[in-house]
């Protein structure tokens, strides 16, 4: 009972995060640094295509498909599996959800990190992490997932709750970031292969409308974000 106890008081929620401006500029540099910088990007950048891959696990089992795996790639591309019918909207919006899932769910840490939920966040990445584990297809995903459930478990167990808001804000802006990054990479891949074009051969609509709404759905959640923090930041004068 005593750790059924202790789970429940890390998983509970704390008080809205008051962020200075040094703070704010410090976060910012950061993720902009780790989204520049190439050697320090390639390994974010898996973090970022794991994020797309579970999306569309995510919102493919949510609209009646079964998840069966998935693979992470050194080039940072990778692939989800999903069983259902090959064509329809189900086949459609679970395509789609890959790339706006990164600016999504950073949107979401953002937001609610700010609002001192960043346990809970914490908690619920680990459970949707951990039960991924059994749908892994490559050694490379084994490595990455591992690293990225090791990381999410230490910052929720033993980070205090400051800690936590920071982290889960900076891991937010940088799946915001790392997704505008993987949207530039799509605009300029023309094949069949790619989720424009695979949404394309599904629906009459063009590739160029399908990577508009992934501009629209990254816009729109950067928007928010942005505006959860100058709402949490004092004011200048």
């Amino acid at each position: 009972m005593e750790l059924w106890a202790e789970i429940a008081e890390r998983i509970a929620p704390s008080g809205p995060v008051a962020l200075t401006h040094r703070e704010l500029a410090i976060l910012l540099a950061i993720t902009l640094v780790t989204i520049l910088v190439g050697p320090l990007w390639r390994a974010l950048r898996l973090a970022v295509t794991l994020v797309h891959e579970l999306g569309h696990a995510v919102v493919g089992i949510l609209a009646g498909r079964r998840f069966s795996g998935f693979v992470l790639r050194m080039d940072a591309s990778g692939h989800a599996i999903t069983h259902g019918p090959s064509r329809g909207f189900g086949r459609a919006v679970t395509t789609w959800a890959g790339y706006p899932a990164p600016a999504i769910v950073g949107a979401v840490a953002v937001v609610l990190s700010l609002h001192g939920w960043a346990a809970p966040v914490l908690a619920i990445a680990e459970l949707i992490l951990l039960g991924s584990l059994i749908r892994i297809r490559s050694f490379l995903t084994a490595v990455v997932m591992i690293a990225v459930i090791a990381g999410v478990g230490t910052l929720w167990w033993f980070a205090d709750e400051r800690w936590q808001a920071i982290a889960v804000l900076l891991i937010g802006v940088v799946l915001l970031l790392g997704a505008w990054r993987h949207l530039g990479a799509v605009v300029r891949d023309r094949s069949a292969g790619s989720d424009p074009g695979v949404l394309a051969s599904l629906t009459p609509l063009p590739r160029w409308v399908w990577t508009g709404t992934f501009v629209l759905a990254c816009g729109g959640a950067t928007w928010w974000a942005i505006d959860s923090l100058v709402d949490a930041m004092p004011p200048i004068f």
